[in-house]
């Protein structure tokens, strides 16, 4: 009997990412195996993304590549689901079938945990599927009950979805349509998926939210907690080690998270914190409910606390109405914070739907020209931090065991840069992964430092 096989490409964010990993376990389950050949697929799922620019534009034009794919299979009497999933989907709804008439299933990010039905239902001769129920409490009933406790796959490192959606409306953002309003997950529910993930020899949690510190969910004894409070309970289980939360909103940085961070060890010493813009003006016109100084205040407790902590963040530049004065305004608190770590940087583009995509826009050569003095200035500031790390010792986590060369092993060290240890067996590589070890930086590279170990 031939294997049944799907395929999924995922655009965008660490969310995206963990849902298709995800979808990955449901298809599975239904005895269908991975692949990463296209053309060779059963079932093809695009996980797509709204954030960047033009995104809805990118993913018909894969569509129609993978129209071409159907097309070749059905001559060979192959059948073929394609599925459009994630934040594009929900934005785009019937207008997917409209405009890819191929295209079998759309779901949105609340809602694929209906995915086996819906295949099945598909396979069955139903005709263009769709489901965009904002549904984030089934959803992760069905994940907690379904598909968690059948994974056994290894993962040193592991994403834990707690907090999905925002209430923040941000005047440029997408994120309140696509993923809907702030719902975060029961507390045992999050640590019955850890102890899971324990169990498989996990050492290191990354808590995964749209708005991940807003989180406040709810006990067995319905009692509400903080992210905070999550932190110090994950930190009692021994196996953990690290601990990490991604991506978090100024406002929500709240008196007893930022203490954590100088009393908990176990929480890494890095935290995104976007701050989009040094401009209050600019700010103001984003619906941010933050000024330049409320952030540089935060910065500056986090840094008293604990002295070692580094930062990432995200910009957007050309936002509409931006002046040069405004920019400079960014440029300047980039040099007063320091940022170490990537910062993602873009220059503004409409959402339709959103308040700012009527705005009067600002040319895309401004646009431009700022990205490139402000990604300069970032690099400049990354490349000094990253110079610092030489024949300085770091505790690296290794959890990357497919890497460029065969004799190399990666992982990441507390500021969750990547590191690269060279010249090992296979023996020694299959005995550090999953391991954190002591590891001496000699090197550093565009993207990564280079190490090495003394005690295998």
């Amino acid at each position: 009997m031939q294997t049944k096989k799907f395929f999924i490409k995922t655009h965008g964010c660490q969310m995206n990412e963990y849902d298709s990993e995800q979808m990955q376990k449901m298809i599975g389950a239904m005895e269908y195996n991975k692949t990463e050949n296209i053309q060779e697929a059963d079932i093809v799922i695009m996980n797509t993304c709204h954030i960047r620019d033009k995104a809805t534009e990118r993913m018909y034009s894969e569509l129609g590549r993978m129209r071409e794919i159907k097309e070749e299979r059905e001559q060979r009497g192959d059948k073929t689901v394609i599925i459009v999933a994630g934040c594009v989907a929900q934005a785009e709804g019937e207008e997917v079938f409209r405009r890819a008439k191929f295209v079998d299933i759309v779901v949105g990010p609340e809602s694929y945990h209906n995915l086996p039905a819906m295949i099945n239902n598909t396979l069955q001769g139903k005709q263009k599927m769709i489901n965009l129920k904002f549904s984030p409490e089934e959803k992760f009933d069905y994940l907690e009950q379904e598909l968690v406790k059948n994974d056994n796959i290894i993962k040193p490192s592991a994403f834990v979805t707690i907090q999905e959606g925002c209430n923040k409306f941000c005047n440029f953002c997408v994120v309140p349509y696509t993923r809907g309003a702030e719902y975060s997950r029961k507390v045992e529910q999050i640590l019955e998926d850890i102890y899971r993930l324990v169990e498989n020899g996990t050492k290191e949690i990354i808590f995964l939210g749209q708005n991940v510190n807003a989180y406040h969910g709810i006990d067995s004894k319905g009692r509400q907690w903080s992210l905070a409070q999550l932190i110090s309970k994950v930190s009692e289980i021994k196996a953990i080690e690290r601990i990490r939360y991604t991506t978090s909103h100024p406002r929500d940085m709240t008196p007893d998270l930022i203490a954590i961070h100088g009393s908990e060890p176990k929480l890494m010493p890095l935290l995104n914190l976007p701050v989009q813009s040094g401009s209050n003006a600019i700010l103001k016109a984003m619906n941010r409910k933050h000024s330049r100084e409320e952030y540089i205040e935060i910065i500056h407790q986090l840094k008293t606390i604990n002295p070692k902590i580094i930062f990432s963040s995200d910009f957007i530049v050309g936002y509409p109405g931006e002046s040069d004065e405004d920019f400079e305004q960014t440029l300047d608190l980039i040099k007063q914070v320091k940022f170490s770590s990537q910062c993602f940087s873009f220059k503004y583009s409409p959402r339709p739907g959103t308040p700012a995509a009527d705005k009067d826009q600002i040319p895309d050569k401004i646009a431009s020209e700022r990205l490139f003095i402000l990604q300069n200035l970032l690099d400049n500031q990354r490349t000094e931090f990253n110079q610092s790390m030489i024949n300085k010792k770091f505790k690296v986590l290794f959890d990357k065991i497919e890497m460029r060369y065969y004799d190399q092993l990666g992982g990441r060290n507390e500021f969750l840069q990547i590191v690269v240890v060279d010249n090992l067996s296979e023996l020694q590589k299959n005995r550090l992964y999953g391991q954190i070890c002591e590891v001496e930086i000699t090197k550093v590279n565009n993207n990564s430092l280079t190490g090495e170990i003394y005690f295998i």
